[in-house]
């Protein structure tokens, strides 16, 4: 895959190898581009979550290339990461485990500013109560611990923590996956109008077909660490080529009607 110089992120034979040998990801390529959805789907142990860690260098590959807006970050030096880590933040799946249990949400919110140093031009204060109002909390939250929370609650305060910063480009791993059906199209909701709001690119990681139809442009398909199927959603999710892929959509139920 020639280097695709409009794409967001690209991401270019990535290939992460574990002991003896065992390919968790091998060659993968795909590009992200502004402002869409790619949805990155497959059963538990394809590697899609392996794949973020790698785009986000929180790991690094064993091979390959990974570009954001043109520039080869595995060539950053750990300096020049930290500036980009600014513009890209990691919604996690476990609402429960990404927060600080010993921090009230003041502190978790304001962690990220601290770590890069910047002082937000309105005050610190007014930014906290912008961001909980974006993601549909008040300031009453802010002297609260993560335990006083239900677990969309909780992750609304993650997702206000990734936006701290204003990213333009969001990887969101099973952001749902652990709540319930109802809440967790709650939270989808809430990231279409964010993305909608802010122009925000996203990467959304998830087993279920159906709900990746309802929330991105594109899929990428994963099998065993290798990418198996690619493009629009609507074609990859009416009209598959892969078995594989059809199996996927087969195996996970219909959307709530709350979506």
């Amino acid at each position: 895959m020639p280097i695709d110089e409009t794409a967001l992120v690209q991401a270019r034979g990535l290939t992460k190898e574990f002991v003896r040998g065992r390919r968790v990801v091998d060659d993968v390529s795909f590009v992200i581009r502004r402002g869409e959805t790619l949805g990155l789907v497959g059963e538990s142990g394809s590697g899609k979550s392996t794949v973020a860690r790698l785009l986000l260098r929180l790991e690094e590959p064993s091979a390959g290339e990974v570009r954001y807006r043109g520039r080869d970050l595995l060539s950053m030096t750990s300096h020049e990461m930290r500036g980009m880590r600014r513009c890209m933040q990691i919604v996690f799946q476990d609402p429960y485990a990404a927060l600080n249990p010993r921090m009230r949400v003041k502190q978790i919110l304001t962690e990220p500013f601290e770590i890069h140093g910047e002082r937000p031009s309105a005050g610190l204060a007014s930014r906290l109560n912008e961001m909980l109002r974006k993601v549909g909390l008040d300031e009453s939250a802010l002297e609260r611990f993560p335990h006083e929370f239900s677990g969309g609650q909780r992750q609304r305060i993650n997702i206000a923590r990734a936006l701290a910063l204003r990213p333009e480009f969001l990887v969101l791993d099973e952001p749902v996956s652990a709540l319930d059906v109802s809440v967790g199209a709650q939270v989808v909701n809430l990231l279409k109008e964010l993305q909608k709001q802010y122009g925000l690119t996203y990467l959304f990681i998830s087993h279920s077909m159906p709900l990746v139809r309802y929330l991105c442009d594109r899929v990428a398909v994963m099998q065993r660490g290798r990418l198996v199927e690619l493009g629009d959603c609507e074609q990859v999710c009416g009209a598959p080529r892969e078995e594989y892929t059809r199996r996927l959509i087969a195996a996970t139920p219909e959307m709530p009607a709350a979506m």
